[in-house]
């Protein structure tokens, strides 16, 4: 006789959860510009939501260190600072290094297979100068590295500090020769995926993370120098 008892249920994202994502991207993409108030009834107006969920949604991203909530004036988009990112990029850099080393024992075919679609697609988007779609690609690449890592305390460590390095990286403007050190740098991630070779793949991502962390440092100093 069959049990349903090991059955899950189907899991559906909450409208939290949606309008979380949906704000937090908003603030990474650059659509809601740093240092000026979130305005609450026209995103509750545009996204079709109340005032309450639109709320709880903030204080999430408050604690993500995205938003400072001011008493009695709302929210508040914060700016992104070199030292501030000084703190996250090494720790980022380590734990990057951490998954790739645990996704080369750990990685499955069918997960590699993922892998190089996601790396087919973003050098078609770089190929076009599709920087949207390049980073979209770029970003899968890692949380797949991440999930074939296997390991969710190092998920959940990464994911808390991801949003942060992601927004610093999008705003920042990449030179062409960058853009191209970037791809050759993904090139040289998948290759030592597809050999299990973890000290070189930690090596890469390690190097990886802190070219980025020079570029963007460079894009926050020279918009320090212009105000």
């Amino acid at each position: 006789m069959n049990s349903l008892d090991s059955v899950r249920s189907i899991r559906r994202p909450s409208l939290h959860e949606e309008l979380t994502d949906t704000l937090r991207t908003m603030i990474v993409e650059g659509v809601l510009v740093a240092g000026e108030k979130v305005p609450e009834r026209k995103l509750c107006e545009k996204l079709g939501v109340s005032r309450t969920p639109m709320r709880e949604a903030l204080k999430v991203l408050a604690a993500d260190g995205l938003l400072t909530l001011q008493p009695n004036r709302g929210a508040k988009v914060r700016g992104i600072t070199v030292e501030e990112l000084e703190e996250v990029f090494p720790l980022m850099g380590a734990l990057e290094a951490l998954a790739g080393e645990l996704a080369c024992a750990n990685v499955s075919d069918a997960q590699m297979n993922q892998i190089r679609f996601s790396h087919e697609a973003m050098l078609d988007c770089y190929h076009s100068s599709d920087m949207p779609g390049y980073f979209r690609h770029n970003q899968r690449i890692h949380e797949l590295i991440l999930e074939a890592a296997g390991n969710q305390a190092l998920s959940d460590m990464y994911r808390t500090l991801a949003v942060r390095v992601r927004r610093a990286r999008y705003l920042a403007n990449m030179s062409k020769e960058r853009w191209r050190m970037a791809v050759a740098e993904h090139e040289q991630i998948l290759l030592a995926l597809e050999a299990r070779d973890p000290q070189e793949l930690g090596g890469i991502l390690k190097r990886h993370l802190e070219n980025k962390f020079a570029t963007v440092r460079h894009w926050l100093n020279s918009q320090q120098s212009r105000e």
